[in-house]
């Protein structure tokens, strides 16, 4: 199927764009998914003469671009805000810190995004949307009724005036289906998007990295949401690390420490599938990029991004065009 192979520039948002950009064409990649920190993708300087200098950027280097992120502005239109969120949004949505304002201007720039994405000439922005009831994903203290469903009517009466202005601007929002989120597996997905009434421009930024250490069938959740894979993270994770005395939870114990029970891998290195990924994808017509999100705390990141792309680029394949029988069939 020859899909292009991409290099999500969020965990390289320290170096200058023209720096990453000539980096992932060194390791092989066809192209890259920018994230909107760093002067990578600026939101607020996005007119049409910015635009086109970030495409001609891009263009020049003899790469693609299919997608951009807006993954910590997301983050903080349904979450319940604190000082956190001071360290991942620019000044000028975080503001005064007082929660409604902050969740407000980070709807309306989602709704910029949309716009400033149409200017970029793609059709896809990734992110993410917070959670109001993330922290009630252990059920102790019991629950109150209609807490949850609470939670998905906030997200729903936040989301869907910034779909109806992803749908008016021809955009399709990838959420990326992650603890914290208003989705985190399969069930919680499907409820995302009864809750916004199956709207056409929300669907889902697949990454499997965040569905294995959970026990959640990743290759099941593609087949179920097929019409709402918009793109596709290629990020591996290892499960059953550690030596017992850290949970799936990660008893806050950071990243890359030997205690923990799993850890963010480079991909090919970790417990992911990513044979039965490609094939789904196949199953599903998925022509969108492969978009290496690279996070491993144990190995050089330029290392890992070079063997990432050459990892993916032989393991993809396209499907059969052929039904193998039909050969012995009557003439």
């Amino acid at each position: 199927m020859a899909r292009p192979v991409t290099l999500f520039s969020g965990q390289w948002a320290d170096l200058p764009l023209t720096t990453f950009i000539q980096k992932a064409k060194s390791f092989g990649y066809d192209g890259v998914e920018l994230g909107c920190w760093g002067d990578h993708f600026e939101v607020a300087k996005a007119d049409q003469a910015y635009c086109d200098a970030k495409r001609k950027l891009i263009k020049d280097a003899g790469l693609q671009c299919h997608a951009i992120s807006a993954h910590l502005v997301g983050q903080a239109v349904c979450d319940n805000i604190d000082e956190r969120h001071k360290h991942i949004l620019p000044d000028y949505i975080y503001g005064d810190g007082k929660p409604e304002g902050v969740r407000e201007r980070a709807a309306e720039e989602l709704k910029k995004t949309a716009q400033a994405a149409k200017r970029f000439g793609i059709g896809v922005v990734n992110g993410f949307t917070g959670s109001s009831i993330w922290h009630l994903v252990y059920s102790f203290p019991p629950v109150l009724p209609n807490q949850i469903e609470n939670g998905y009517k906030d997200f729903a009466k936040r989301f869907k005036p910034i779909m109806d202005e992803f749908q008016k601007q021809g955009i399709k929002f990838g959420l990326e289906v992650h603890p914290t989120e208003i989705a985190f597996d399969i069930a919680s997905a499907e409820r995302a998007l009864q809750a916004l009434d199956y709207h056409p421009a929300f669907g889902f930024n697949f990454d499997p990295s965040h569905f294995g250490y959970q026990g959640v069938d990743y290759t099941k959740f593609i087949y179920k949401f097929h019409d709402r894979i918009f793109h596709s993270h290629m990020k591996d994770v290892a499960w059953n690390l550690g030596d017992g005395t850290v949970g799936v939870f990660g008893g806050h114990v950071d990243f890359h420490k030997p205690e923990r029970f799993w850890d963010f891998k480079s991909v090919g290195r970790g417990n992911i599938n990513f044979e039965k990924i490609i094939r789904a994808l196949n199953d599903i017509n998925y022509a969108g990029p492969l978009s290496v999100e690279w996070e491993d705390g144990g190995m050089d990141r330029e290392f890992g991004a070079a063997e990432s792309c050459a990892f993916l680029k032989k393991l993809d394949f396209p499907p059969s065009k052929i039904i193998f029988d039909a050969q012995f069939a009557d003439k």
